[in-house]
């Protein structure tokens, strides 16, 4: 017989899949950076003593390490800390109170915008509320935002200052940009001259297939269309080693690397060298890093297609309701009729699972149809994300039966 929402419930389940974190077996793969520590020593190949400041752009491996991997000059890369999120941050924060390269200071300007792909990540969408910035919804394809769309928007208003995309294995639609979406960014015509793609390249090597699917390389793209600075792309190692103690990169034209170590100068004196030293001597090179990320498929691959599975067990041939199977990445984005998903995260809730907010894959946490939730099954045992995704799917059905009695 199959199970109920009612019976679901009597499991007393006790799961947060609310963020896209690493699970620990993903973490242990890492393990070696803990072991080896003391091993690793503090001497680089250059004879710099990490143990000390300086190097504001990070360790000269770290940065050839990311150049590497970004398949970009190494004197176009910045080798950070932990966080690719916190150099999102400081560009922003840098961006409105000085201005970058091209322009003046956005917050001495009257509005101030950037351009949303929704739906998309949420913690992109809160720096820009916590700074002023105006979000502009733009629409999302498989191939990446609608850019009939965006190339309206910008061609005339001066106010918009930039575009948040996530180009491969989209957060959270999975959408990978076609190459003719890239060109088109890197091309079209703007307003305002200082215009930035913030390119968040997070996903670049978290596939989920055999297949390695890519994306054309941006800051190239940028050059040849003579925009050469308008793309800031970043990345990190934090779902590769340790989310709390990998490092991140940033990537741009020579003068945004100039324009960001006069800026992040007044800072800091330095990263945290002795674990970019630690990293590159663990990974050694792009080649070590993609083996880890072969061992990350086999242990996320199994947890994605369980959530297909009970998907298509449970929620196929309903009105309305579709979901996605993405090709990498860390999230899945299920679609319910309009105005289920808040009533569905709640119902799941009651069922003792903790989901992403409703909405909180659109600015200010608000999904104007109420239909999008996204999925991270990658933090729980596989067994408790075959279970949680039967629950999911049992929460929706409830919500719509619900729908349709008060209907």
């Amino acid at each position: 017989m199959p199970m109920t929402y009612d019976a679901f419930k009597q499991l007393g389940m006790r799961l947060d899949m609310s963020r896209g974190k690493p699970a620990p077996e993903q973490l242990d793969l890492s393990r070696a950076l803990l072991d080896e520590a003391g091993t690793a020593g503090f001497m680089s190949r250059d004879g710099i003593d990490c143990r000390n400041y300086g190097h504001v752009l990070g360790l000269p491996e770290a940065r050839e390490f990311g150049a590497a991997l970004l398949d970009v000059p190494t004197a176009q890369v910045v080798a950070g800390g932990n966080s690719s999120l916190e150099l999102m941050h400081d560009v922003l924060a840098f961006a409105m109170l000085f201005g970058v390269p091209g322009g003046t200071a956005w917050s001495k300007q009257d509005d101030i915008a950037v351009l949303c792909p929704v739906p998309g990540y949420d913690r992109h969408f809160a720096i820009c509320e916590a700074l002023g910035i105006r979000m502009i919804n733009v629409p999302m394809h498989d191939d990446g935002p609608d850019m009939d769309f965006v190339e309206a928007q910008v061609l005339h208003d001066p106010a918009i200052k930039g575009i948040w995309c996530v180009p491969l294995y989209s957060n959270p639609s999975g959408a990978i940009y076609s190459a003719q979406v890239v060109r088109r960014l890197a091309a079209m015509p703007a307003a305002a001259p200082d215009f930035r793609l913030l390119w968040d390249d997070a996903y670049r090597f978290h596939h989920l297939t055999a297949q390695r699917h890519t994306t054309p390389n941006i800051l190239e793209a940028c050059a040849a269309a003579g925009h050469e600075d308008r793309a800031l792309v970043f990345a990190s190692l934090s779902k590769v080693t340790f989310g709390g103690g990998a490092l991140a990169f940033l990537a741009g034209s020579p003068r945004n690397v100039s324009w960001w170590q006069q800026r992040v100068s007044l800072r800091t004196i330095g990263p945290d060298k002795l674990n970019q030293l630690r990293h590159v001597r663990f990974l050694r090179d792009r080649a070590g890093l993609e083996r880890l990320m072969e061992r990350h498929r086999a242990l996320m691959s199994p947890k994605f297609a369980a959530i297909a599975a009970a998907f298509g067990e449970h929620l196929s041939g309903l009105d309305g309701v579709t979901w996605n199977e993405p090709a990498g990445g860390y999230f899945i984005s299920l679609y319910t009729p309009p105005g289920f998903a808040k009533r569905t995260v709640a119902l799941a809730a009651e069922a003792g699972l903790v989901l992403t907010p409703a909405g909180a894959a659109y600015p200010h946490g608000r999904d104007p149809e109420d239909r999008h939730l996204r999925i991270a099954p990658t933090f729980p045992a596989l067994d408790e994300v075959r279970l949680a995704a039967q629950g999911i799917a049992l929460s929706l059905r409830r919500a719509l039966e619900e729908g349709a009695v008060a209907g």
